[in-house]
């Protein structure tokens, strides 16, 4: 099954909601296409909601440090939801877990985003 990508706005945070397969062969591209259209756009605060993603290989896994990093370099960031236990040990396996912000909460998500704004304003 191809990934397909869900889009929402809540406030000034992209949620983009993934299912199916994210592989090289299964929207790698698609996802790292669309985060540079959000930065060009300037949305540069995402979250990645993973409830439905099914697969993740490591193309997949290395587009999410990909992106991760395009939007570290602007005032944005990026934020994993709802990884599945698969995914979760993916990230372990690989120590990638210390680099994700993860969450299985979207209003914690949500918040992390207003608390790093807050932080920035005061710095």
């Amino acid at each position: 099954m191809d990934m397909q990508m869900g889009e929402r706005q809540i406030g000034n945070v992209t949620i983009l909601d993934l299912s199916g397969r994210l592989t090289i062969d299964h929207g790698a591209d698609l996802l790292k296409d669309k985060i540079n259209n959000l930065i060009v756009e300037g949305r540069t605060r995402v979250v990645l909601n993973l409830a439905l993603l099914s697969y993740m290989d490591s193309s997949g896994l290395g587009q999410l440090v990909s992106c991760h990093n395009s939007l570290a370099k602007t005032t944005g960031g990026m934020t994993l939801l709802h990884l599945t236990k698969r995914n979760t040990d993916l990230l372990s396996i690989t120590r990638l877990a210390t680099v994700f912000r993860t969450t299985d909460s979207e209003d914690d998500a949500l918040r992390g985003f207003r608390e790093d704004a807050i932080r920035s304003r005061h710095a």
